[in-house]
């Protein structure tokens, strides 16, 4: 069952990318009710470029920004994730890099016109139109789209869950 909690997603001051994903992962892991032999999963995910965190998208200037500064260049996602059960609780991150090719503003304002990328960090999706521009990544491939799968996985081993 999926219940989805109202958290506000706010970094605090100087709060480093790892450190903001891990703690938003925490909030929504707790702020859901868990009842006995159930497992809560809370994550989030960011964009990281030039030490700049992008989230998602307030309009499309922004996903166009967000774009002009990944195109032709690495950067990395990173997610948050938090498994909390009856009395277990841990959290992890998974960081994965990822490189665009460089593109054209026309290619840019195409794809911000397609509505992709208004509700996804870093204003696109690998596993959607934009994955056309991306050549290389190092590490996980479910991370960018979202969720690191293994990661998840090996954490509820941890935890002693049968999965």
């Amino acid at each position: 069952m999926i219940r989805a909690p109202i958290v506000a997603e706010n970094r605090l001051d100087g709060e480093a990318a790892e450190a903001y994903v891990l703690r938003l992962a925490r909030e929504k892991a707790l702020a859901v009710e868990c009842a006995d032999n159930e497992i809560v999963l809370g994550a989030d995910t960011v964009v990281l470029v030039d030490n700049e965190i992008l989230e998602k998208p307030r309009d499309a200037s922004d996903a166009a920004r967000m774009l002009c500064l990944l195109s032709g260049r690495e950067h990395e996602v990173i997610t948050g994730i938090c498994l909390r059960g009856e009395s277990k609780f841990i959290a992890d991150t998974a960081t994965t890099r990822v490189r665009f090719v460089r593109m054209t503003d026309q290619e840019i304002a195409d794809y911000v016109a397609s509505g992709e990328p208004m509700d996804k960090a870093g204003a696109y999706a690998i596993q959607g139109l934009a994955s056309k521009f991306i050549d290389r990544i190092e590490g996980c491939y479910f991370n960018v789209v979202g969720l690191p799968i293994a990661l998840v996985h090996a954490r509820l081993k941890d935890l002693g869950f049968s999965v």
